[in-house]
């Protein structure tokens, strides 16, 4: 049995079908066609196509790889804690990709926040050192990432 290889290529020798049927998955995956056919329809490829490759073409972006850091804190158990902590985020233009939240315990709880910063976004440990300002919040460290 033949085994799949994953490769990377420019868009710009892909065929046309292709680029359209990337376009028909984008457009459903960010809710602005309800249904593939719709989908099919606004990016022009026909749905034949798009069920022929939808599931072996997918966009890779090394930027979404880029600067995606995972915070573990330790938040008090008081009301409006963990908005105060995302309010930091939204403020420093992180964007929220995973939040877990373990149950609290010595009136303590454990967040694992996994954010990615955009390319001009803060420096992700000068953002450890503006959340532990935030009262409340315990502790703040970086597991992951840069």
């Amino acid at each position: 049995m033949a085994t799949k290889e994953l490769v990377v290529v420019s868009s710009d020798v892909l065929p046309e079908v292709v680029t359209k049927v990337l376009e028909a998955k984008r457009l459903l995956a960010q809710g602005v066609c309800r249904t593939s056919t719709e989908a099919c329809q606004r990016a022009g490829v026909s749905r034949s196509a798009y069920y022929k490759y939808k599931d072996s073409a997918f966009i890779y972006s090394e930027k979404l790889n880029e600067r995606i850091v995972t915070f573990c804190l330790v938040l008090s158990d008081h009301a409006g804690v963990l908005a105060e902590v995302l309010n930091e985020f939204y403020r420093l233009d992180a964007n929220i990709l995973t939040i877990n939240q373990n149950i609290p315990i010595d009136s303590a709880a454990t967040v694992m926040i996994t954010v990615r910063f955009n390319d001009l976004g803060a420096d992700p440990s000068e953002t450890v050192a503006e959340l532990r300002k935030i009262p409340g919040v315990a502790s703040a460290k970086i597991i992951s990432g840069k």
